[in-house]
């Protein structure tokens, strides 16, 4: 038996129930992995809801790290006492885990559990936006919303790998200071000042060719209103709330804009394609050019707290479990 989290109805942080749970051994193509650290994610909250709608019950938890306790008959690229991470399956929430081994990277030295738990999810999906949603290249000038998140925190650093310039929008001081310290140029307290507005006069009227928004409803609009002619609007989160139903002719009027709306999923089909996106980015944080900031790190036990504080935008950078 092992502690986990449970859903068993959607609804808010108060659905999320710690009971004792059989695992079992691994299939044929699983490994069970002892977790030492469990991301916490927006779309955990989607799946708890009912947004994301989830076969109940279950548990939580698309992303984590530990170390390999038994594989299955048909694993041969990982063995008991391997560290390994892994995104894309739920049950995170737990002392134990069974992965899928075709989601599963090995965790290099030099890179913590921690680190590893709270980079992959996040990261594959700033590394995708960065790279294949809207390649930018080194001289453009780029909007991240939130940049003082999860996300937002790995966009602006890798954003200005590629010698990109980078605006970010935060909410607080605190949450300015950690996107200036990840390298943002220019920061805008949307609680003070209209982020639209600010956008053009940063850059002298033209707007940007790409906004990352992960906030969803309280911002697409100004989004849109950011860019330039021709610019991407990728809206890869809801934070806010879900976005309503879009005229195509908002698009039109806007300067043909374009509008997508991406999912990890789509990004990572093949083991090639997911295995370039996580190499790279374990590689930078072993190599100390890619920073994950753990903002926060709760108990199994307090699992609700955690989804409240996110939820409420009381947290800045990573959050995890640690079971």
């Amino acid at each position: 038996m092992a502690t986990a989290v449970r859903v068993r109805r959607t609804g808010g942080p108060e659905v999320l129930e710690v009971s004792d749970v059989e695992i079992g051994g691994p299939g044929p193509r699983e490994i069970l992995v002892d977790v030492a650290a469990a991301g916490v994610n927006f779309i955990d909250t989607y799946q708890r809801s009912g947004i994301y709608p989830m076969e109940l019950p279950y548990t939580p938890g698309l992303e984590g790290a530990g170390t390999v306790a038994a594989v299955g008959s048909e694993v041969h690229d990982f063995a008991v006492g391997d560290r390994v991470a892994w995104q894309g399956t739920p049950g995170g929430y737990a002392q134990q885990a069974l992965v899928p081994a075709d989601i599963a990277f090995a965790v290099p030295d030099g890179v913590s559990d921690e680190s590893a738990a709270a980079l992959l999810l996040q990261g594959i999906t700033a590394h995708y936006l960065l790279n294949s949603t809207y390649a930018v290249s080194e001289g453009e000038t780029v909007l991240v919303h939130a940049a003082a998140g999860g996300v937002g925190l790995l966009l602006v650093q890798l954003a200005k790998a590629k010698g990109a310039r980078v605006i970010g929008t935060v909410s607080t001081p605190e949450k300015e200071q950690l996107a200036r310290d990840a390298g943002a140029d220019e920061v805008i307290r949307y609680t003070e000042r209209d982020f639209v507005e600010a956008t053009r006069e940063l850059t002298d009227g033209a707007g940007v060719p790409v906004v990352y928004d992960g906030v969803g409803k309280s911002t697409y609009e100004g989004s849109l209103s950011c860019l330039r002619p021709r610019g991407l609007l990728a809206l890869f989160g809801a934070s806010s709330g879900p976005v309503p139903p879009i005229d195509p002719q908002r698009l039109n009027a806007g300067g043909s804009l374009y509008l997508t709306r991406p999912k990890i999923a789509d990004y990572t089909r093949t083991r090639e394609e997911s295995t370039w996106r996580a190499s790279e980015l374990l590689e930078a944080v072993r190599a100390g050019t890619l920073t994950v900031r753990v903002g926060q790190r709760y108990p199994l036990r307090q699992a609700r707290e955690a989804h409240e504080d996110l939820e409420g935008r009381r947290t800045t950078g990573k959050v995890l479990l640690l079971p």
